[in-house]
């Protein structure tokens, strides 16, 4: 184990804190647990008909389940990557179904689109639980309220190593081990352009992570 990263872990296991409000992206995160070595991680975007797998089989090798936030057009035109998602025991996030930003909708409007992003993941994984919603670009606006009260907890995030920019395979590392507090929520692509950045960083932060203690599970729902 990293000597510098397990005195900033025994720190930050002294200091957790639970991030629960606010406006935008982080602010609506929960995180995982008030005070275990936890992390979930989540893929927005996808499925993508490269990268989508490549994650899937990084996840597979090291034996770790994520968070899959559909965008429903891309469910539409892979369904067949929605179906492996599940079958491999992945957790289903709707990510709304073109990936609009929905600050400025009503209510109508958002239960719609919804609706209708949970029909077609449905459509490819029939009776496939989807448990959270993320809103694209966490413009939340009324929406975390519509998806509570279509069942779906909003999920946000604590952690941005701004992968979808293509800093670099190191940057996205660092930026997780800097940013990563007990219970926290990663925020990674698989979809919306070149993501093996995205692919080979998860390849060496599992074991990292691993090795520094944190453990993986998914995000709370509204069940708990």
């Amino acid at each position: 184990m990293d000597i510098s990263r397990l005195i900033k872990r025994a720190a930050l296991v002294a200091g957790a804190i639970v991030v629960t409000a606010g406006l935008a992206g982080p602010a609506h995160a929960r995180t995982t647990t008030a005070a275990a070595d936890t992390v979930a991680l989540t893929f927005d975007d996808g499925p993508h008909a490269t990268y989508t797998p490549q994650v899937l089989d990084v996840l597979a090798e090291h034996q770790v389940k994520a968070t899959f936030c559909l965008v429903g057009t891309q469910a539409q035109r892979y369904p067949a990557l929605v179906r492996r998602i599940v079958a491999e025991g992945h957790a289903l996030c709707n990510h709304s179904m073109n990936h609009a930003n929905m600050s400025t909708w009503t209510d109508a409007q958002i239960r719609a689109d919804l609706t209708a992003t949970t029909q077609v993941i449905r459509t490819a994984a029939p009776g496939a639980a989807v448990p959270y919603f993320r809103a694209p670009y966490g413009a939340w606006g009324r929406s975390a309220t519509v998806a509570a009260g279509l069942g779906m907890a909003r999920l946000g995030w604590t952690v941005d190593p701004r992968d979808w920019s293509r800093p670099g395979v190191d940057a996205i590392v660092d930026a997780v081990h800097a940013q990563l507090r007990p219970g926290g929520i990663v925020l990674m692509h698989d979809a919306g352009g070149n993501r093996s950045q995205t692919v080979q960083a998860l390849d060496l932060l599992i074991p990292q992570l691993r090795a520094d203690g944190w453990t993986f599970t998914f995000p709370p729902t509204l069940a708990g």
